[in-house]
């Protein structure tokens, strides 16, 4: 009942905002909601964070078992937060948003009252009256009484504990958390004040993508007592490697350092009722020394309420990018969260002096402007950074010159990077559309000469010395990675390349390198080669030339094993050739035997909303004059279905702000369909108008209004026009959309 009750509370906050109100009129900030996508394996969470931020500061509930919650050692789990979980065992500071594995959540930061209690299974609490909106949380812990809040700053975070009367704890555990390493040092600097580091990493269970948090605590009143705690093992030779044996020793005199895979640090305070005490923390990927700076940058001399209000601003500043008007209230709510997930990685990784670690290297560089980090590709070059292009180029170009950097630093661009490491999670060459679709669409500050011998490197490079195509060998000898294991997903890797090999076709194109171009161009055309014509589908294809048998198109179904294909089955992906739409009809027997078949794809369920490589699906329908209708149905009824203000209301894992993209571009009535290819196809908007707020420098204008030509319009859109003058079809450049006036999609 108090889930139900805090639910309510929220919904009613955002429906009547009390705070920071401009004029009494409701702002962007004020319908986001970030509750939504903290269940059903969405991902995300509720915490404090600022935009494109290092520093998140998360309720963490996955640990304990209290209560029905589910441990996150006992199933899959990659967030520190979900939603029907109650057993609250602190605060994580830097944690990651919409991700397929566990990493991070840790340096949990926990409150308690009572006799001193350090084990975690018992300290926890079970929580209510829960509150989030961008930059802030807060809970009241059951157990003790004790009102929790938090809210963020770029670098840093600052929690505010309002305690009963009696004796009070404050408890830093460095043992537990989301991340699958272990081990840290820690030491008192003052009463007050204590530093450290803690190691993270091994994401996607790649053992050497592993770095170290360095961190500042700051208590913001003296405690009675502190000290630290340490996990003491059993004695025996079995026991001795059961990181859950034994019992956690209290140390109330020495101060000195400690180190240790299950440590941890407690401070003791006699409070009156009422009575706060907030604890600052700041972090830094390259120093102690960078933790405090940070912390002295962005908090020094400012309370609680000026934090929690430059992060409001920043949110909504930034969230004011896009006005709409009309549409339901939830689904203004539902577009306003999308925005804020989209808006939360990439984020920056350089402290406040612009030092951060270099990439692959022990080494420490100074970056002029952003140094980014959190490069989800395989997933975010779809849509993610089209949309960073057209709202905030320059953050866009600060993330290519990143990636230029990295390859400077490493010798490759990255596939998913992390906190400087290379994780070599999921498969492909996915810099190279993004990079060519930030060039094509006019962003060009950046060097490109570098960044071609970067991508044509990966795309000409021997296998066994490609780290982005392992299996490069067959590719370039047969033009097709043939299945050598039955669930090596050989067909998934080949269709990432090809699509890859296009967006270097288009540079190599534009740059003038004609035999690159005439290389790249006839290499992304081996998607013919896994054609099946028995099944109408992609089939994997054996060295031999000869389909894989027996084969069934639906195996894989539900992210199960499918020979070729990872995390789908050939319905996922047969119609993933974004660049050669119709000579993928052609080879199915023209376009009606397309459209068919792709109709079959969402009549019989085979479509997966939350899978990449068949997110453009129901955009490809707009390809073929006379079709654009079901774009405009099946985008109206996905978005009906799937994307919801709830906290199921994300149909499946964020993937770092992919699926927020997608209803953020669909909602507005266009979408990039074809990475780095600069063009959108268009289909009917939710809102009635939607104001995009441009950058001049880039754009040479400061807006562009789309709009609905009848705010009652129903049916199917007819034609589309552009500051008055009639529009050709439905697909549209990106310089006619920014050099646009107004768009009027008439019905």
């Amino acid at each position: 009942m108090n889930r139900i009750l805090a639910y309510t509370f929220l919904a009613m906050t955002l429906l009547f905002p009390t705070t920071l109100m401009a004029e009494g009129e409701k702002q962007p900030i004020d319908y986001v909601n970030p509750f939504v996508g903290t269940t059903n394996y969405g991902t995300t969470h509720p915490g404090a964070v600022c935009p494109q931020g290092l520093m998140s500061v998360v309720p963490f509930n996955v640990m304990g078992t209290e209560g029905g919650n589910i441990d996150k050692d006992t199933r899959w789990w990659s967030t520190g937060y979900e939603y029907k979980n109650t057993f609250f065992t602190g605060y994580a500071h830097v944690n990651l948003s919409g991700v397929g594995c566990p990493e991070l959540g840790s340096l949990l930061l926990m409150p308690t009252t009572g006799p001193l209690n350090v084990n975690y299974q018992e300290y926890g609490s079970t929580y209510k009256e829960e509150q989030a909106t961008p930059g802030y949380y807060s809970n009241i812990l059951t157990k003790y009484g004790i009102k929790t809040e938090v809210t963020a700053t770029p670098r840093t975070g600052r929690a505010r504990f309002t305690f009963p009367a009696g004796e009070g704890h404050v408890l830093l555990n460095l043992g537990e958390g989301l991340t699958n390493e272990s081990g840290a040092t820690v030491r008192f600097v003052s009463d007050t004040e204590i530093e450290g580091s803690k190691l993270l990493g091994t994401f996607c269970y790649n053992p050497n993508a592993v770095f170290p948090v360095y961190f500042v605590m700051r208590l913001h009143k003296t405690p009675r007592a502190q000290g630290y705690w340490k996990q003491m093992r059993k004695m025996g030779v079995e026991a001795q490697w059961d990181n859950t044996s034994g019992t956690r020793k209290i140390y109330a005199s020495y101060t000195k350092e400690m180190s240790g895979d299950d440590i941890g640090v407690w401070f003791t305070f006699d409070t009156a009722e009422g009575e706060e005490v907030e604890v600052s923390m700041g972090v830094s990927f390259v120093s102690i020394e960078g933790a405090r700076r940070n912390l002295e940058a962005e908090q020094q001399g400012r309370s609680f309420a000026q934090l929690h209000e430059a992060a409001r601003k920043a949110w909504n500043d930034d969230l004011s990018r896009i006005l709409v008007e009309g549409g339901s209230e939830a689904q203004r709510r539902v577009f306003y969260t999308a925005l804020y997930h989209f808006l939360i990685h990439p984020n920056i990784l350089q402290d406040v002096d612009g030092r951060y670690p270099a990439m692959e290297s022990d080494q420490i560089r100074t970056v002029q402007g952003n140094r980014y980090t959190v490069f989800s590709l395989w997933d975010t070059y779809r849509n993610v950074h089209q949309l960073m292009t057209l709202l905030f180029p320059d953050r866009q170009l600060d993330m290519v010159r990143t990636m230029v950097e990295m390859y400077r630093e490493h010798g490759w661009m990255p596939k998913w990077e992390l906190f400087g490491r290379e994780t070599l999670t999921m498969e492909g060459d996915p810099a190279i559309p993004v990079i060519v679709d930030t060039w094509m669409k006019g962003l060009r500050d950046f060097d490109i000469e570098t960044a071609y011998e970067a991508m044509r490197k990966s795309a000409t490079m021997p296998g066994k010395e490609n780290l982005m195509r392992p299996d490069a060998d067959d590719y370039y000898s047969l033009g097709y990675v043939p299945l050598r294991d039955q669930y090596d997903n050989s067909v998934s890797h080949a269709l990432e390349y090809y699509i890859a090999d296009y967006a270097l076709y288009r540079m190599a194109q534009a740059l003038g390198k004609k035999e690159d171009a005439k290389l790249f161009l006839s290499r992304s055309m081996g998607y013919k080669h896994y054609y099946s014509k028995e099944y109408g589908t992609l089939r994997p294809l054996l060295p031999d030339g000869t389909f894989y048998s027996p084969f069934d198109p639906m195996e894989g179904a539900n992210f199960a094993p499918s020979p070729g294909f990872h995390e789908g089955n050939a319905w996922n992906y047969t119609f993933y050739v974004p660049h050669d739409i119709l000579g993928l009809a052609k080879l199915m027997g023209g376009k009606k035997a397309f459209v068919d078949k792709l109709q079959r794809v969402f009549d019989e369920g085979l479509y997966d909303p939350a899978n990449e490589p068949d997110i453009a699906y129901p955009y490809l329908f707009s390809r073929f004059a006379g079709e654009e209708w079901r774009t405009q149905k099946l985008v109206s009824e996905l978005l009906d279905k799937y994307f919801t203000d709830r906290p199921n209301g994300i149909p499946g894992n964020d993937d770092t702000g992919t699926m927020s993209a997608w209803a953020i571009f669909s909602m507005m009535g266009f979408y990039p369909d074809c990475p780095a290819t600069p063009d959108y196809t268009l289909t009917a908007p939710v809102f009635d108008k939607i104001t995009l707020k441009l950058d001049k420098r880039f754009y040479g204008r400061d807006e562009v209004v789309l709009r609905k030509a009848s705010t009652d319009s129903k049916g199917y859109i007819k034609g589309i026009s552009r500051d008055g003058q009639r529009h050709k079809g439905f697909r549209m450049t990106h310089d006619e959309l920014v050099n646009t006036g107004e768009i009027v999609f008439n019905y």
